[in-house]
């Protein structure tokens, strides 16, 4: 009995097996074709066309409401280029320190003049009475004459001494700042500076750069601090160049309580007087792709080109960029990643088929 049962449940796993591959048989097939007929039946036309090395995309009016593409035109805008430079807060000791020698210089030659003064007249009165029957001996018209040639020789070495701190200076400040300095009244500038209402900045700039002009100005801020920019006044060229960065030194002074002697600063300055003319591409235009910045350029009513752009110059808007885009040019600002994937898919699409 038992080996009975045993023969008609193995038929039974026999005939279930069999039935079971049948069915993965003919039901492959039948798989086959639906997905054959689904393909076909998702199928969608063909947007993205690459023509010469340009690739358009084509989105009707219709998709483009549905997917919220839009596009905004460009605005004309000119830029004025500039480059970023380094700088430091100077310390003025050495300039006060050789302002008080030569004001203290000046101050003993005035005395040894006022001297010299009384000397000669006090001698031209001894020769007369000299010269008047010897009221006075000839010893004390030498002895007077003695006293202003002292005096002289005095005036003389001291000049030299002026003359001596004048060129020390020149070579390390500059002429308007030595101009400042031998100053007996120190004017606005050189008693701010003294006063630490203001500082004096040196800054560093390329050989070939366009001259500061007078009452120029630039824009510096703490290293520390790049966004903290202070505006800075332009004084003179410096006579000493920087020993770490090659180029032109310039003194400019900064009124500002927050820098200090020894701090590194950015500087900001135009290369040119020259403004060039461009458009500002708005920051919501711009797609991302392979490394570069891009944005879809409208150039028919469904026909859409992915242009590169620059982003060297950013301003607050988005991004100055002059070139291949001109004013009242349609860029896309709503959608432009959409466009992107379209590519992406008609790339994907292309291998498959090949």
């Amino acid at each position: 009995m038992n080996r009975k049962a045993a023969i008609i449940i193995g038929l039974q796993a026999f005939l279930i097996v069999m039935l079971f591959w049948l069915l993965v048989f003919y039901g492959k097939d039948e798989f086959e074709a639906l997905n054959v007929h689904d393909d076909d039946e998702i199928e969608t036309p063909q947007r993205v066309v690459t023509k010469e090395g340009t690739t358009t995309v084509h989105v009707s009016a219709a998709t483009q409401a549905q997917s919220g593409i839009y596009t905004t035109p460009l605005e004309a805008s000119s830029h004025q280029a500039s480059i970023s430079t380094y700088g430091n807060v100077l310390s003025i000791d050495g300039l006060i320190e050789l302002r008080s020698r030569y004001l203290a210089a000046a101050n003993e030659i005035d005395a040894h003049r006022a001297s010299l003064t009384h000397s000669k007249s006090e001698w031209q009165r001894l020769k007369v009475l000299n010269l008047d029957d010897k009221n006075v001996s000839d010893k004390a018209v030498a002895a007077a004459l003695a006293n202003v040639k002292s005096d002289e020789l005095r005036i003389s070495s001291i000049e030299s001494q002026l003359k001596s701190i004048q060129e020390s200076l020149l070579q390390n400040w500059g002429k308007p700042l030595t101009a400042l300095a031998t100053q007996r009244n120190a004017g606005s500038l050189l008693q701010a500076l003294i006063s630490n209402q203001s500082v004096l900045i040196q800054t560093t700039l390329p050989f070939d750069i366009t001259e500061p002009k007078p009452n120029s100005t630039i824009m510096v801020a703490p290293t520390a601090a790049p966004s903290h920019t202070i505006k800075a006044n332009y004084i003179s060229p410096a006579p000493i160049s920087n020993n770490t960065i090659q180029g032109k030194t310039y003194f400019y002074q900064a009124s500002s309580a927050e820098l200090r002697a020894g701090m590194q600063v950015n500087a900001i300055t135009s290369t040119s007087n020259k403004k060039t003319e461009g458009v500002i591409v708005p920051n919501n235009a711009i797609v991302w792709y392979a490394g570069k910045p891009w944005v879809y350029l409208k150039k028919e009513e469904d026909l859409f080109i992915r242009l590169p752009i620059s982003t060297d110059v950013e301003v607050e808007e988005g991004w100055f960029h002059q070139g291949t885009l001109k004013a009242d040019d349609e860029v896309v600002t709503s959608g432009a990643q959409l466009l992107l994937s379209e590519e992406f898919k008609s790339q994907i699409t292309n291998e498959n088929d090949d």
